[in-house]
């Protein structure tokens, strides 16, 4: 009984379910016949996130969401929509989290003047500094 209690354990702390037992997206690990619109789609890959690893294109993660997302960017290259159109409908689903390309949105400006402002601080103090250690 013992045993059996220890192996429902050791059974049950295996991920068995983490991943789905369904087979990958067609176009998630295959390039489109055309090559030029396989560029467009990798080009767009390589700037859009994982959701699940988060740190990670989804040209470079393995996740099965990832497959699932450069599936359907395949698809709608091949469909003839433009890399600038999926990546507006991926943001407007998403958010803009999604995009590593930057955005110009109000709500991202201090990040933008950030680094301005503690430049020019850092500027201030040191000349503070300078002048407060010359001699008269």
């Amino acid at each position: 009984m013992r045993r059996l209690l220890i192996v429902m354990a050791l059974f049950a702390a295996q991920p068995a379910v983490a991943d789905s037992n369904m087979p990958p997206a067609y176009w998630a690990n295959r390039q489109l016949p055309d090559a030029k619109q396989e560029a467009r789609a990798q080009a767009l890959m390589d700037e859009l996130r994982c959701l699940v690893c988060q740190g990670q294109s989804i040209s470079d993660s393995d996740a099965e969401l990832a497959g699932d997302m450069r599936d359907l960017v395949r698809r709608r290259i091949a469909a003839g929509e433009s890399p600038k159109q999926i990546r507006s409908w991926l943001i407007e689903r998403y958010g803009s989290w999604i995009s590593y390309r930057p955005t110009t949105e109000a709500a991202a400006w201090p990040l933008w003047l950030a680094p301005l402002f503690l430049i020019g601080a850092g500027a201030y103090l040191v000349r503070r500094r300078i002048k407060a250690r010359a001699p008269n």
